[in-house]
């Protein structure tokens, strides 16, 4: 959905922008393609391999640091205010490509899951350490999944033996307690409940969310790109009410104190770019702007 996060934006040409899930750099190529000599683009990546794919461009800054620090990094560049800001949660494709950095269900490789790879929690600390009940907390609010205590248990079982070393090796003693029609699915979502929990994801998206209110321009947007429902839930509940939890508070009036609204309906990827990339399927497009 690049082009319509991109005209989401709605960009001014002379504005200061931010992309705080730099990756590939795809997005902040499109932005720069629509700024004037007077514009600016500052990107945040925490993974290292990131730089690798860093723009040689006067009005681009690459930052290696988690978009959870966003008002500290633009202090230090001397910017208060910035005029939009894109935000495409979830893995990169490098990331689930890549078998040694332990993401991908399909690939043999180590239990890591890291997007910083300096962050000292890893998967195999996870999984081989965590508590019975750490474990089924983690698997039912992070997988959403229904059988959280069978798999927390099956996995606490398996260690007495050794530990639990390889993605490979998690798939397979986990293999005969899943539904075998559902399986792909549900080893899926196992993966994303540790990878969620070893790198504070949520956390970080309400940090990032509560910051892009105090950075905004008045009029300035904000365009986020969720992959499953506990993200895209996290940013509509902020856009309708401003807060995580509970209801906007109002004036004497009854007016509701809202930091953002709404800019049009929820967008989904189109057929012909789920056919062209198929981890598009699930992703949704929210835009909201500063009043």
């Amino acid at each position: 959905m690049l082009e319509e996060a991109i005209e989401g934006l709605n960009i001014n040409p002379d504005g200061i922008y931010v992309d705080v899930t730099f990756g590939g750099g795809g997005h902040s190529r499109a932005i720069l393609e629509r700024l004037s000599v007077k514009g600016k683009l500052l990107a945040f990546d925490q993974d290292e391999a990131a730089q690798q794919n860093k723009i040689k461009d006067d009005r681009f800054q690459l930052i290696h640091g988690n978009f959870m620090h966003l008002k500290r990094f633009l202090k230090f560049y001397g910017i208060g205010t910035v005029d939009g800001i894109l935000a495409d949660f979830g893995v990169s494709s490098h990331q689930f490509d890549s078998g040694e950095r332990g993401f991908s269900t399909r690939y043999e490789g180590p239990l890591d899951m890291r997007m910083d790879t300096q962050n000292p929690l890893t998967a195999h600390e996870v999984v081989n350490h965590y508590s019975l009940e750490d474990l089924q907390n983690i698997f039912k609010a992070y997988g959403e999944l229904r059988n959280a205590k069978k798999i927390a248990a099956r996995l606490i079982h398996y260690r007495t033996h050794g530990s639990i070393e390889s993605t490979q090796e998690l798939v397979d003693l986990l293999s005969p307690i899943l539904p075998k029609h559902i399986f792909q699915k549900t080893i899926a979502q196992v993966f994303q409940a540790i990878r969620i929990e070893v790198n504070a994801e949520l956390e970080v998206i309400k940090s990032f969310l509560e910051q892009s209110v105090e950075v905004l321009k008045k009029g300035g947007r904000v365009v986020c790109i969720s992959y499953h429902s506990l993200e895209d839930r996290l940013v509509k509940v902020f856009i309708r009410e401003g807060k995580f939890e509970g209801m906007a508070t109002s004036d004497l009036y009854g007016n509701r104190n809202l930091p953002l609204k709404k800019v049009g309906k929820m967008l989904a990827p189109s057929g012909e770019e789920i056919d062209e990339n198929h981890r598009a399927r699930s992703g949704k497009l929210r835009i909201a702007e500063r009043v």
